[in-house]
């Protein structure tokens, strides 16, 4: 059991670690406005959410015969 008292500082050490950032966390989140919040939910919504790259057509999927079978040539 002795052996085990090497953990005893380091895990204090993060538990007042984690307290600390958790509690500066709290630090700056006041209420916003109900107005500006509206405004910022209007402008996403309008904004034109088009994907960067086009769509891929279908993949044609191979018949599986279960046996391996060479492409013929022609």
């Amino acid at each position: 059991m002795e052996i085990l008292l090497w953990l005893v500082p380091p895990a204090l050490v993060t538990l007042s670690a984690m307290v600390w950032v958790s509690w500066l966390g709290r630090e700056g989140r006041g209420e916003v406005d109900r107005d500006v919040a509206v405004l910022r939910l209007q402008r996403a919504l309008e904004k034109d959410h088009r994907t960067a790259l086009p769509a891929r057509p279908a993949r044609v999927a191979d018949r599986s015969t279960g046996i391996a079978v060479r492409p013929t040539r022609r």
